[in-house]
């Protein structure tokens, strides 16, 4: 969800507006989303490497968050959305993570989308977290070296029961996907749009999603045997 502090330069206007009016795009996305049937919308909404910007735009960052948690839980509830949140929490402030357990903790047993917020995430990050996992237990004695498959790195993996994205659509005309679940995009559809965030309209969304619609996803087959598969 790129774009919001550019959109609100452009603009002279401080750049919290932009993600003020980044929230309001969040919004239409998620209720467009799950109104589709998509199963699994992630939102990439705040890096590890963020941490890292002028403090007066983290606190407020952190402020829009917990407003947003909160606000939009009794909409998780009316849409039979489920919450859930990927990232190294331990890093978020403790206001926040009330926040954030109070929505897990209500959207629980929702049967609707699974709307997960990549919070103080980074790929890398969840990479490492994983490798130390599984040294730890490897060190121990509880699992042997020869057992380490691509499944049992994925089971330590942040997106743990969550299925790998079909679909990446980055705003703003970046052409990269800046440490976003590195592991699990690898034969995820990239979609990049000159748009900023917060002028992302449904008109858009809905662009975005009929060119994946239009694409051959083949796994590393042909597309022969797609089309073989598809017919029998």
């Amino acid at each position: 969800m790129d774009g919001n502090g550019r959109w609100a330069q452009e603009r002279m206007l401080k750049r919290i507006v932009g993600h003020q009016r980044g929230v309001e795009t969040v919004r239409m996305v998620v209720e467009q989303s799950s109104l589709l049937g998509i199963p699994y919308l992630t939102l990439f909404a705040f890096s590890s490497e963020n941490w890292s910007r002028p403090a007066t735009e983290v606190r407020a960052l952190m402020t829009l968050l917990k407003k947003f948690v909160r606000s939009e839980t009794s909409r998780m509830m009316k849409h039979n959305i489920r919450f859930n949140v990927i990232g190294n929490r331990s890093e978020m402030p403790d206001d926040i993570n009330q926040a954030l357990d109070d929505s897990l903790a209500r959207t629980a047993t929702n049967s609707g989308m699974v709307l997960t917020l990549a919070l103080s995430y980074g790929g890398r990050q969840e990479l490492t977290r994983a490798a130390a996992m599984i040294a730890r237990e490897v060190a121990s004695g509880g699992l042997q070296p020869e057992q380490v498959t691509e499944e049992l790195l994925a089971r330590h993996l942040d997106t743990v029961g969550l299925p790998d994205p079909d679909f990446l659509i980055r705003t703003s005309g970046e052409m990269r996907i800046s440490n976003f679940l590195l592991w699990q995009l690898a034969y995820t559809e990239l979609y990049f749009t000159e748009i900023n965030w917060p002028d992302f309209t449904i008109s858009e969304l809905y662009r975005a999603l009929a060119d994946f619609q239009a694409r051959e996803r083949r796994f590393g087959k042909t597309s022969a045997q797609i089309r073989l598969a598809q017919r029998s």
